[in-house]
């Protein structure tokens, strides 16, 4: 058995978002790239050993219990699409890997609907490989220890939270002991976790929000100025009002919030923020809501970004009673597993696409609150500046 062990053992988001490009996009073609932010270098073979598991995904397929659960849990998915689900197997044909220099570079490309699953079960098998070739292992009581702490502490400051950890966690049993002992001693506090196969498996409710790959598509696809527009009226065309939570930052929250119209005001539940400075944030998105007239305290915030329980005690103190505060925590959750294993910052972002397999590849970047989160080529980068006046 490889490290991804179930169809399920992904994020939320991926299976919401491969739903829309099937319903809207189904012949759209997607490209995404493995990008290292910390640039570290990986051991000699370790291509080999990921395409391994990456060729044992392929045998992988949706249980009938797995099913029920996306049946009962998940009704804003459709029965075409559990179908699919069921009928769906990884092609490895579509992962290109490559070890050059010590430098680990990775490619998915095909049918966005397809290939978009990729990118959080990849990310969650470099880490665990990483780690395992590196000779690193859990302190287990450490890790325990620091979860049960964590857990305690969001329960007294009540403090709403989801776990997002999955994509850098350490390994797979780390996040479903970490899981486990979040929902014995965070009681009311645990709303739930984006993984869907840890949701299934601990009976949690199954939390997400949309990506930044689907407003990337739209801006590449319709252009920068409208893109934020036109992906919030695509995702409420696809869920009818269910999964209400925006992310701000493809193209920088200052742009969003001008894109932000009333109806999106009234619809959407919560905004996500997910670079650049919170607070900051807070103030500018409730100053934006009482323009549109819109109550903030009828609506929520979800935070993020590299968030730990002293950072997320401080911003629901900032949101007082002005506006609602959640949480997803990951990374701080799922690979704190010792004083001397730093987690890696790696991610898989959308770098290129087109609406059908004849037309030309188009570029897609994504523009954060903060430079370091920039994807995408220096050129495409620097036009989307001067077409967003930034």
């Amino acid at each position: 058995m490889g490290v991804i062990k179930s169809i399920l053992d992904t994020d939320l988001y991926k299976f919401t978002t491969s739903y829309a490009y099937s319903k809207l996009f189904p012949r759209a073609y997607g490209e995404f790239e493995f990008v290292d932010r910390s640039n570290g270098d990986y051991p000699e073979g370790f291509d080999i050993l990921l395409k391994k598991e990456i060729e044992s995904m392929s045998s992988l397929k949706l249980s009938q219990s797995e099913e029920d659960f996306i049946k009962r849990q998940m009704p804003y998915l459709p029965p075409t699409y559990i179908d699919f689900l069921k009928g769906f197997r990884f092609n490895p044909a579509e992962v290109d890997i490559s070890l050059e220099n010590r430098k680990l570079h990775i490619r998915a490309t095909g049918l966005l609907y397809r290939v978009t699953l990729w990118e959080t079960p990849i990310l969650a098998t470099v880490s665990e490989l990483f780690f395992r070739e590196m000779g690193k292992y859990p302190d287990r009581e450490y890790m325990e220890d620091a979860a049960i702490d964590k857990a305690m502490r969001m329960k007294e400051h009540d403090i709403t939270f989801s776990l997002f950890g999955m994509r850098r966690r350490f390994s797979f049993e780390v996040e479903d002991r970490v899981t486990e002992l979040l929902k014995q001693h965070a009681g009311k506090s645990l709303y739930g976790t984006s993984n869907v196969y840890m949701a299934y498996k601990h009976n949690l409710s199954v939390s997400g929000t949309h990506p930044h790959e689907w407003v990337q598509f739209h801006g590449s696809i319709y252009g920068y100025k409208m893109a934020n527009y036109i992906s919030m009226e695509d995702w409420i065309n696809v869920f009818d009002g269910d999964l209400g939570t925006v992310l701000t930052d493809t193209y920088t929250t200052d742009v969003f919030l001008r894109n932000f119209s009333k109806k999106h005001a009234a619809l959407f539940t919560s905004l996500r923020h997910d670079s650049g400075d919170p607070f900051l944030f807070i103030d500018k998105v409730i100053h934006r809501y009482e323009e549109l007239r819109i109550n903030p305290r009828m609506k929520y915030l979800v935070f993020s970004d590299s968030l730990n329980v002293d950072k997320a005690i401080d911003i629901k103190n900032y949101c007082g009673d002005r506006i609602g505060a959640t949480f997803g925590i990951g990374t701080n959750l799922t690979n704190d597993v010792s004083d001397n294993i730093k987690s890696m910052n790696i991610v898989m972002k959308l770098f290129r696409c087109k609406m059908t397999a004849k037309e030309d590849w188009q570029e897609c970047v994504k523009l954060s609150d903060v430079e370091g989160k920039h994807t995408g080529s220096e050129k495409e980068i620097e036009l989307v500046k001067q077409t967003l006046g930034l």
